[in-house]
């Protein structure tokens, strides 16, 4: 069983950063891939970004590649995502989730889902 619990939304202009975390309980965070969805209102949620068990690999959706970055801190159970240069349109609320083994991008292949933390970036 994982728990996990995002932080670091809020609101912010055009063109400005925010850093998102998501803090995980349990012992076994390092056999975990770890990855960032987003859902705007009305639309399906979809896939940011993941990082794997040891954070030697991440992969990222198109549209944020450059931009963001997702990190992770095994000794911490932290795991992290760095967003510059936000637009309008990633308006929405941001989760974390766990899958084991290896890293995805479908979000039905995730196990543990945080509640979310709500970004909103205004023109």
């Amino acid at each position: 069983q994982v728990q996990l619990v995002e932080s670091g939304g809020g609101l912010v202009q055009a063109g400005g950063s925010l850093r998102l975390s998501c803090a995980a309980s349990g012992r076994t965070f390092s056999s975990y891939a770890m990855g960032w969805f987003r859902q705007a209102p009305g639309k399906e949620r979809e896939f940011v970004a993941v990082i794997s068990l040891n954070g030697d690999y991440e992969y990222y959706a198109d549209s944020v590649k450059g931009r963001f970055t997702i990190s992770r801190d095994n000794a911490k159970n932290m795991v992290y995502l760095q967003m510059n240069d936000l637009k309008p349109e990633e308006t929405a609320v941001y989760y974390c989730a766990a899958r084991r083994g290896g890293t995805r991008a479908g979000a039905g292949s995730y196990d543990y889902w945080g509640q979310g933390t709500q970004v909103t970036v205004s023109s």
